[in-house]
């Protein structure tokens, strides 16, 4: 029996098909953050369109699928699953992968809804968040097995973060959720040291963006003392693994408010109390308010200007928004008469703070572009202001003004208050013409015309000076728009003092430039000596045909239309000789006709 049993296994080790069983299969790699990043900013998350990921998602499945040949039957579904057997190719990873992304973008697409996901749709979200991190620990129990070991830990990580991420949502187990976070955080940091440069970069980007959920779910445990101004800061930042977080900080700030605005009885404005019932009012005041404290703070200097316009922008929404709640109830009032009264009075009232602050944020508008107007370009692409650009926004500004004053002075009975807005209004009017008409000086000044840029400028000096006078006059003196009147007259004097001279010295060189161009001319044919020669005429001259880039003549390839040329004609012939000719008789040569009776009648009379 040992003998045979040697044997048995002699055989079984020289056996070729038992020495293959045995053989290691090799494993796939997948950059699984570079495939995520890539195919998210590709497709629609870059803009923060969710539904156009999820439609790439699908059709990527498709073409998986396809190319595979693992459809699940053409008539009837019949589903197939994804087990370890099954991952013989790279793709079938990609599958697993994408379902998952699929399944995420689907629910971060229903946390998008313009005013939030309801009870049905908020189950429907976790929902499909549950799916996502369904298919993310299949994904990444299938890379344990058939990758290596840095795809290996990178589905590890993408596993954990779904995980957290669901936690995250439901607002429960806030601990488990930081553990997961904290895994995911660790694996990337420590996947960051090591691959190429690009690898380390997307790296240490997932890290940042992990952190603010990291800090946020301690918070709710209660192991930071982070504060209500920080977790506004870091929901500023961007990112898709940040929407989630920012929409969380968002519901608890309309929470906060809608708490806040129980307190927000009544709307002040130029001595008058309207009252503010709705609550959709409420909420709407109460967000614009605070962010006129944004701008208006101790802070507000310090704002870089691209963050002011996007607090302006907001604060429109707000208001707008309260202005639509004002008047759908005005709709339903019915015949109230004393309701009706206070809602006109409160929409007059939102109206006339929006106007202000849309005439704040074109002012900003004409700051930078007043910034960028004497400006010297180092970079050619970067866009310099010209003089029209800012009549344009000076335009605006007296639109706005006219609009505001005309909704002040729409009312019966005015206060003290109300005429006193109104003259503010007719005195940044003046201002704003003034320095209107300096920049319409300016573009006539560039365009070489200089009477008309000194009788603007004469007239710019004139209006600055009686806006000036009228800011003065008043007891609350705006000392910043004071200055700014008297050093644009200060400009406007000199500005027209320089078109004067320019003007009369271009006066006194037209003679002698008249003069000049009479010199240069000659008797003899100047057509031969400005004839332009074109590419075709000089084929033999290396000399270029399309001339200085910083010109814009065309290029003098060929002339076209082409000139007429003479060309030979054929000949014609005048035959003048052919009626001085007697040709022979030959009648008698020709073949007589045959005839009937009346043939032979008329040959008689002939001969008779």
């Amino acid at each position: 029996m040992g003998k045979k049993e040697s044997e048995v296994s002699a055989m079984e080790i020289d056996d070729p098909k038992s020495e293959s069983s045995d053989q290691i299969l090799p494993r796939f790699s997948i950059n699984v953050l570079q495939l995520m990043k890539s195919s998210q900013a590709q497709h629609g998350l870059r803009h923060g369109d969710y539904a156009r990921y999820r439609r790439y998602c699908s059709a990527r499945l498709r073409r998986l699928y396809k190319s595979l040949k693992f459809t699940h039957g053409r008539g009837k579904y019949t589903r197939r699953a994804i087990l370890e057997s099954t991952v013989t190719d790279v793709r079938f990873l990609h599958v697993v992968f994408y379902m998952a992304e699929r399944a995420w973008s689907h629910a971060m697409e229903k946390r998008q809804l313009p005013d939030g996901p309801n009870a049905r749709q908020r189950i429907y979200l976790v929902g499909r968040l549950r799916k996502a991190v369904k298919w993310a620990s299949l994904f990444s129990s299938l890379c344990s097995i058939k990758t290596d070991s840095r795809t290996s830990l990178e589905a590890e990580a993408y596993a954990s973060y779904m995980k957290g991420t669901l936690l995250f949502e439901q607002d429960q187990n806030w601990e488990t959720g930081l553990a997961c976070f904290k895994n995911a955080r660790a694996v990337y940091e420590e996947l960051g040291k090591y691959g190429d440069l690009e690898n380390q970069v997307l790296c240490r980007e997932r890290v940042e963006e992990l952190e603010p959920s990291i800090r946020y779910c301690l918070h709710k445990i209660g192991k930071s003392n982070l504060q209500t101004s920080e977790l506004l800061q870091i929901g500023e930042m961007e990112g898709p693994a940040l929407d989630l977080f920012k929409a969380k900080i968002e519901a608890a700030m309309e929470e906060a408010r809608s708490q806040q605005a129980a307190s927000l009885t009544e709307f002040n404005w130029l001595g008058y109390r309207f009252p503010v019932s709705n609550p959709k009012s409420r909420v709407s005041i109460l967000k614009a308010q605070e962010l006129e404290k944004e701008l208006q703070g101790p802070t507000a200097e310090s704002l870089p200007v691209e963050k002011k316009l996007t607090i302006f922008d907001k604060l429109f929404t707000a208001y707008h928004d309260a202005r639509n709640t004002i008047r759908n109830d005005l709709v339903s009032a019915g015949n109230a008469e004393s309701v009706k009264d206070d809602l006109n009075g409160l929409d007059k009232a939102v109206g006339a703070v929006l106007g202000q602050r849309t005439i704040e944020r074109n002012q900003l508008l004409v700051k930078i572009a007043k910034s960028k107007l004497n400006r010297k370009r180092d970079d050619k692409s970067e866009k310099v202001t010209r003089p029209e650009e800012l009549v344009r926004l000076y335009d605006l500004l007296l639109q706005n003004v006219a609009d505001l004053s005309d909704l002040i002075s729409s009312g019966r009975d005015r206060k003290p208050e109300e005429i006193a807005f109104e003259e503010e209004c007719q005195r940044k009017s003046l201002a704003f013409r003034a320095e209107r008409c300096f920049y319409l000086a300016k573009s006539y000044s560039l365009a070489g015309k200089r009477a008309e840029a000194f009788a603007l400028y004469s007239r710019a000096r004139s209006l600055a000076e009686d806006a000036l006078n009228k800011f003065q006059s008043i007891a609350k003196k705006d000392e910043g728009t004071i200055q700014e009147l008297k050093t644009l007259i200060k400009e406007c004097r000199a500005n027209s003092c320089i078109e004067h001279a320019t003007g009369i010295m271009e006066e006194e060189r037209v003679p002698e430039n008249l003069s000049n161009r009479i010199s240069t001319i000659s008797i003899n044919d100047t057509a031969a000596q400005v004839e332009e020669k074109y590419l075709l005429d000089k084929l033999d001259v290396y000399e270029s045909a399309v001339g200085d880039s910083n010109t814009k003549t065309a290029p003098k390839i060929e002339r076209f239309p082409p000139a007429f040329q003479s060309i030979p004609r054929n000949p014609i012939v005048l035959d003048l000789a052919y009626h001085c000719i007697d040709f022979p008789d030959i009648e008698n040569r020709m073949k007589k006709k045959g005839g009937g009776f009346m043939s032979r009648i008329s040959l008689w009379g002939t001969k008779s």
